[in-house]
């Protein structure tokens, strides 16, 4: 299922002046088709693959799928014109063919045959970006669009890919849409809202389980081992099937980005995790500690509690995300730590390629908070020689405010 919002997108076109957007990254791909990108796409480098989404929402979307993947995007996808880009796995397909009548050889031509290769057909090294943009090229002109403003996310696009793909476009006015299409991510569909909802609730049961198995003397390993135990066991009984990944920073101890160590009394036990269902990641952050807390550990995870509750009622629309940051860093001098300055308290969550995605909640950030955006909302703390703290959950933003969509308390745990 595509999540691309294609009165959204026409919309932020018209008013850029642009006439199509090429999307040539693998995420952007699957966004707006609905269907895997496939292998071709693993070196990050463009041109196996293209979304084609023209202004116009009356004219009909179009893509260049690699031949491997074909039939998963026919299966997947909405978009009915597209052509083939062949990568360097070699194929066949005996579907329709009498595998009985013909003996093996004949069979494999007949299948290559269906595929209408031309004389001399030579599968490339990996892919042909080159062939890859003239495909895309090819489905841009018979929409009358080759000559047009063509929005291309240049934040993902190599100076080599660049010239390629100015090459096959030579009359094209390539601009950069990088910004648009992060824009139009950062405002989830339902099904989006659901597959972040199902990951943050599988981190969440690993979380009980790595809970449970602290104890002193136990490793690091063995907690982060815990957590993934847990999160797999819930996706079993919820009988998920599209969990694509889980990942974890678990620290112990007072060096907070090693990742040794055992427990021992009085230690911090920093969690910071996700799961991944079809792609997008959750994103929480839970600090326990093994007996009573320090005095400093107490006070600096204070802190950070005054700057996550200054900032919270903030997530709501129509706030400016850099209010939030100011809110949580003014919270943080009035605890006593004036001099404490942090990038960013939060950021979205979607499929990209890390656990963080654009917007961010900065002091440099110009969004402003709407309906529909997934955030997690954090406020760390890593202090070599006591430990890492975090307080972060999940917010989905609705039409009044927000939901928080952990169901963990959030505070310093002590056990």
């Amino acid at each position: 299922m595509a999540h691309l919002d294609r009165t959204r997108a026409s919309q932020r076109m018209e008013s850029a002046g642009i006439d199509a957007l090429l999307l040539l990254s693998p995420e952007s791909f699957t966004y707006a088709t609905g269907a895997p990108a496939g292998v071709a796409t693993m070196w990050r480098r463009a041109g196996a693959v293209a979304a084609i989404v023209p202004a116009d929402p009356a004219v009909a979307d179009a893509a260049v799928v690699t031949d491997l993947f074909e039939a998963a995007f026919r299966a997947s996808s909405t978009i009915a014109d597209i052509r083939i880009n062949p990568i360097w796995v070699e194929t066949g397909d005996i579907r329709g063919l009498d595998d009985k009548a013909l003996v093996p050889e004949e069979l494999i031509q007949a299948a290559w045959g269906k595929q209408q290769r031309p004389a001399g057909f030579q599968r490339p090294e990996t892919f042909d970006a080159a062939n890859g943009f003239r495909l895309a090229a090819m489905l841009l002109a018979e929409r009358g669009l080759d000559k047009g403003r063509i929005g291309v996310e240049f934040d993902g696009l190599s100076v080599t890919d660049f010239q390629l793909l100015s090459a096959a476009l030579p009359d094209a006015a390539l601009v950069d849409a990088s910004d648009l299409v992060r824009r139009l991510k950062m405002i989830k569909s339902p099904t989006e809202i659901g597959y972040l909802r199902t990951a943050v609730a599988l981190a969440e049961a690993g979380i009980v389980t790595l809970r449970e198995t602290i104890e002193i003397g136990v490793s690091r390993d063995a907690l982060a081992a815990a957590w993934e135990r847990g999160a797999r066991a819930e996706a079993a009984r919820r009988d998920v099937q599209n969990l694509t990944g889980l990942w974890e920073y678990v620290s112990v101890g007072e060096n907070p980005w090693t990742r040794g160590g055992v427990v021992g009394r009085g230690d911090l036990i920093k969690v910071d995790v996700g799961c991944l269902i079809a792609g997008y990641t959750s994103d929480t952050g839970r600090t326990f500690v093994s007996g009573a807390p320090s005095p400093l550990q107490a006070r600096l995870f204070d802190a950070l509690q005054a700057a996550y509750d200054a900032g919270l009622p903030l997530l709501r629309p129509g706030i400016a995300m850099s209010a939030v940051h100011r809110a949580a860093t003014e919270a943080m001098a009035k605890a006593g730590f004036p001099g404490f300055t942090r990038g960013h308290f939060g950021h979205g969550l979607g499929a990209g390629l890390g656990s963080e995605e654009w917007p961010f909640l900065s002091r440099q950030s110009d969004v402003v908070i709407e309906p529909g955006m997934v955030l997690a909302f954090e406020t760390p703390w890593y202090v070599d020689g006591a430990g890492g703290m975090i307080i972060e959950n999940q917010l989905l933003i609705t039409a009044d405010g927000h939901e928080i969509m952990n169901r963990l308390p959030s505070g310093l745990v002590s056990l």
